[in-house]
């Protein structure tokens, strides 16, 4: 399958079959990229960092390691990363009251209206927002327990690979965070390629 843009500040979905494999790439080495997965014969099953800390005992996945649902099933394995390897776990998709609590008076786009639309575009209707996995966002925790909003610690063309446990459908929202830090402060493409 060729190369697919992840428009900047905009989402997308694809359907996976057991055993294909997604490779998302930072294009520009900047770019946050937000992805759920969900199982294709219930969307209420979904990939859940909650429960892919507690699998995997560790606060980002690893090279090798599993995606869990939120019934505690695999839904996606790491099979790469040329990226520094930090993702972020912790931190609930962008929305417009985020937006409107940064002091924004009018609509922003937004990664959780960007799941929305991206599986839409797929005939699919689901709005409640979990937990994603933010590929290549750096969310450092300092000695005192605070968040900090970092710079992706990412170079252009860093890439991840998930391959499929199971048939799913994954999005992806290029975050359209233009406030803090996140996105080197311009949010650009990314772009996926499918693999067999």
């Amino acid at each position: 399958m060729p190369i697919e843009t992840i428009p900047a500040r905009h989402g997308k979905a694809v359907r996976l079959s057991a055993g294909q494999a997604v490779e998302v790439i930072n294009t520009h080495g900047t770019q946050v990229v937000d992805t759920w997965a969900f199982c294709v014969e219930d969307l209420d099953h979904f990939m859940s960092m909650e429960h892919t800390r507690v699998q995997n005992g560790r606060l980002m996945p690893a090279i090798g390691q599993t995606l869990w649902t939120n019934r505690r099933e695999p839904i996606l394995m790491m099979e790469a990363d040329t990226s520094s390897g930090i993702h972020d776990t912790i931190m609930a998709a962008c929305d417009r009251w985020r937006y409107e609590h940064l002091g924004c008076t009018e609509y922003h786009r937004n990664c959780a209206d960007n799941m929305v639309e991206a599986l839409a575009e797929l005939g699919l209707d689901f709005h409640h927002i979990p937990q994603p996995l933010n590929l290549f966002m750096n969310i450092p925790i300092d000695a005192d327990f605070t968040l900090v909003q970092g710079e992706p610690p990412c170079k252009p063309g860093d890439k991840v690979v998930l391959r499929a446990a199971r048939d799913c459908v994954v999005v992806f929202s290029a975050c359209p965070q233009d406030i803090t830090p996140i996105n080197g402060g311009k949010p650009v493409d990314a772009h996926f390629a499918i693999h067999d």
